[in-house]
Formats: structure tokens, C-alpha cells, sequence
């Protein structure tokens, strides 16, 4: 554990990031679980940065998706991957920016004292997503198993409703408004003005920057390749999802998937169902310095922040952006690149716009707008659209892309904005030097 003296709090380092090709769910990893994408990625981080496992002190991993038969992920994770038993673990959720709650939190442990070294991330598995019973065939299953003999087994189940019998899949929606993230950003876009055209244009920008990006071998050091148990006969080398072909054309074709006759978001200007898992090597400064290693950057600051979900459900992020420039001591003149975490082309057009707005300005009780995001500076390795969103690992994901292009770019300042449900918005300002 920490032992180093400290005046104040003590500068994240991270390390290094990696991730598993994100996959369509029900494609080459739909035989695995988030435990299995989990244990992964982290042993191969282990690996690939030569670390002894003796000097991890915690693992903090979170899914949005519980498996109901790890539920604690993190601790399982530590476990399957073969390290000590003896680090501690913990499991996060803080919806799709959960492995940004991962992060930052082991940053907050690092930063006092409390821990030197931490392995942060997440994984998901949409493949995998439990099925649950009706209430009433719950209810009869649990009196079933009370029950000593065949008849009074069988008893309770004559009660049932043919209705009772049917599979009750998990909702991507909202618990508070009853609707899905689908139908929310389909509200953003119509109360905010956000075209089709500009929806579809923020897609195909996604694929032809991680089209782009995936043929200039920019991903390869942050990409493991997965042999895929348990045949151990097929092996993912890279997201499966990123179209080099997409084309303002193609994607004007779609159809309306929510709103089928007013509609403007499609299959193709929405992230698909992922599986996938990413994780970040954190330690603070003086530790990275001791054991040799350089760091890809340091966390500079972070915010959370809230909206009404049956508002602008996925709006949260532009929320929290003035609160981390203000912790950072920056202006969104000061950041160099931009990694928005891409749910729904509408949100991200709906997060641009609001950051630039008097009108929303005055709404948030702001002084004067953020300011214009340059979109030339957004995403410019390709986001969740193409390359797809798991869950429980994309901020894990962009954070180590948006270092990766600093140092290509030689610059230093970045932020990570992802939303989240429940009205929920999370954002870093990430820094090179």
C-alpha cells in the first residue's frame, strides 16, 4: 500500500490503457461473459506492461449489465485473472460512464495516500444480458423448490397464466419516465433542432475516422487480440462494427427506428449493442517514476453532474463540462482534442449545442455559453457509433484513445465527456505534461 509522504494530493498517472476488439453482441464473443472479457483484458494488461502483480494494490471494475452469477465483478475478476488474492476489489456502476467512475475513483485513492497502483475499467456483455421470469413464475419456482414431493412441486406452477410463462428481457430504459434511451434522444433531437442530416453526418464522421484510424495501425497497441475460448478456434483482432464503406448516402437510406413516422435516428446514427472490456493502469507519479514506466498522461480534473431525465435524459455532460474546466483551471479554448462518447449523433449535436447556447447558458445558471467545440478536434480516431459501446468499458476506452492522440499529436490537454442514464453526465480533463 501507499507509504510515500505526501504534501496535498498526489498526481494520477495513467499508465497505460487496453481493451478487447469491440464486437457486435451476438458475434464472436457471444459465447462469453463480462467476466470472461473482463479477465482478459486485465491479464493481458498485466502482461503487456510487464507489471508485477505483487505491487497492485486494488482493482476497481464496474458493469452497467450485472451478471447475476458474478455480481461482484470486480473481486471476480481479480480472481479468474489469476492475480493475488490478497488485492482488494470493489465494482463501480455509474451507467455508461461507469468505468469513468472506475477511474476516477481509483484517482481519488491514489491522489490521498490511500493506494499506489490500481487496475480501473470495466466490461460488458450484451450477448450475455440476463433473462428474468414473470413475478408470478418467480413466485412458483422458489414454492417449487419447497416442495418434498412431485405433486407439491408441480402444485404451485398450475396457478400460472400463460402470460406468466413468458421471458421478461432487461429494458434499456428509464425506471423515473418509462422510456428508452432511443426514445429520449428522439426528443433531444426534435426539442433541440438536430437535422438527420447533421445526425447522419456525425455517424459517418465516426466510421471514417476509426475506418481510418484501424488502417493506419493507430489502434494496434491499444487493441489486444482475443483467441476465443473455450475452442480457442477464432480469434478477434479488431472491432467488427467500423464500416469503411458508410456513406452520407447509405446512412440517409435508414429508417426512423423510434419514431417511425417523424423520426430521425436510425440504426446508423445510434451506438449498436457491444460486448467488450477495457481497462486503465493508474499509479501516482512518484510510483510509475520508481518502477521505470512513462506515463501516457495524468487526470487534471473530473465532474459529475445531473439533469432531469425526462428532459434532456442524456444532456448530463454538458452539465458537468464548465465544473471540470473550473477544476482544471482551463476554458475549452485551453483543450487541444475532444472525446465525446457518441450514444446517439443526436445528443452528441445536443451537448455541442448546448455548451455554445445563451440560451442554455442562462437555463444552467451560467454566467456566459462554454463555448463552440471544434469539430475537427472531436473524435478524431472515430466514437461509440462505429466503433461501438459496451457499457460498462467505453470511458475506459476514450480516455486511452485521447491520450494515444496527444501523443501522436504531440499536444497535451484533452476532454472525455460521456452521458449517462438517469440524467447523469460525467467529464475529464486529461493532461500529457
Amino acid at each position: 500500500m501507499a507509504s510515500e509522504k505526501r504534501n496535498g494530493p498526489r498526481r494520477v498517472a495513467i499508465v497505460r490503457g487496453l481493451r478487447t476488439p469491440f464486437v457486435k453482441a451476438g458475434s464472436v464473443f457471444s459465447g462469453l461473459t463480462a467476466l470472461d472479457l473482463g479477465r482478459l483484458v486485465v491479464q493481458e494488461l498485466v502482461q503487456k506492461t510487464d507489471l508485477d502483480p505483487n505491487v497492485i494494490d486494488q482493482v476497481v471494475f464496474g458493469q452497467v449489465i450485472p451478471t447475476l452469477t458474478a455480481p461482484s465483478i470486480a473481486r471476480e475478476v481479480v480472481i479468474a485473472a489469476g492475480l493475488p488474492k490478497k488485492i482488494d476489489a470493489f465494482t463501480v456502476s455509474r451507467a455508461c460512464a461507469t468505468s469513468i467512475q472506475a477511474m476516477t475513483t481509483a484517482a481519488n485513492a491514489i491522489a490521498t495516500g490511500e493506494a499506489d497502483v490500481i487496475i480501473a475499467g470495466g466490461t460488458e456483455s450484451m450477448s450475455d444480458a440476463p433473462i428474468f421470469t414473470s413475478r408470478p413464475l418467480a413466485h412458483a419456482l422458489v414454492a417449487a423448490s419447497k416442495g418434498r414431493s412431485l405433486p407439491d412441486k408441480l402444485k404451485p406452477f398450475q396457478r400460472l397464466k400463460a402470460k406468466d410463462l413468458l421471458p421478461v428481457p432487461p429494458a434499456i430504459a428509464e425506471y423515473s419516465s418509462g422510456m428508452t434511451m432511443g426514445e429520449s434522444a428522439e426528443k433531444m433531437a426534435k426539442e433541440n433542432g438536430i437535422s438527420r442530416e447533421e445526425q447522419d453526418r456525425i455517424a459517418f464522421n465516426s466510421h471514417r475516422n476509426a475506418a481510418k484510424a484501424w488502417k493506419d495501425g493507430l489502434f494496434d497497441n491499444e487493441v489486444m487480440h482475443v483467441v476465443v475460448p473455450p475452442k480457442f478456434d477464432k480469434t478477434a483482432e479488431r472491432d467488427n462494427i467500423v464500416r469503411e464503406d458508410s456513406s452520407m448516402e447509405a446512412l440517409g437510406q435508414l429508417k426512423p427506428a423510434f419514431d417511425r413516422k417523424y423520426g430521425s435516428i436510425t440504426a446508423g446514427n445510434a451506438s449498436p449493442l457491444t460486448d467488450g472490456a477495457a481497462a486503465l493502469l493508474l499509479m501516482s507519479e512518484e510510483k510509475a517514476r520508481v518502477l521505470g514506466y512513462e506515463p501516457l498522461g495524468f487526470l487534471r480534473s473530473h465532474a459529475y453532474a445531473a439533469t432531469d431525465p425526462g428532459d434532456q435524459l442524456l444532456q448530463g455532460p454538458a452539465y458537468a463540462v464548465p465544473t471540470a474546466l473550473k477544476r482544471a483551471g482551463m476554458t475549452l479554448a485551453d483543450i487541444d482534442l475532444v472525446e465525446m462518447h457518441e450514444a446517439f449523433a443526436a445528443q452528441v449535436a445536443s451537448n455541442i449545442q448546448a455548451l455554445a447556447s445563451p440560451a442554455f447558458a442562462k437555463k444552467a445558471g451560467w454566467s456566459a455559453p462554454v463555448g463552440e467545440i471544434d469539430r475537427e478536434r472531436l473524435n478524431v480516431t472515430g466514437g461509440s457509433i462505429a466503433i461501438g459501446h459496451p457499457f460498462g468499458a467505453t470511458g475506459a476506452r476514450i480516455v486511452t484513445q485521447a491520450l494515444n492522440e496527444l501523443k501522436r499529436r504531440n499536444k497535451n490537454t484533452a476532454m472525455c465527456t460521456v452521458c449517462a442514464a438517469g440524467g447523469l453526465g460525467a467529464v475529464v480533463i486529461l493532461e500529457r505534461a
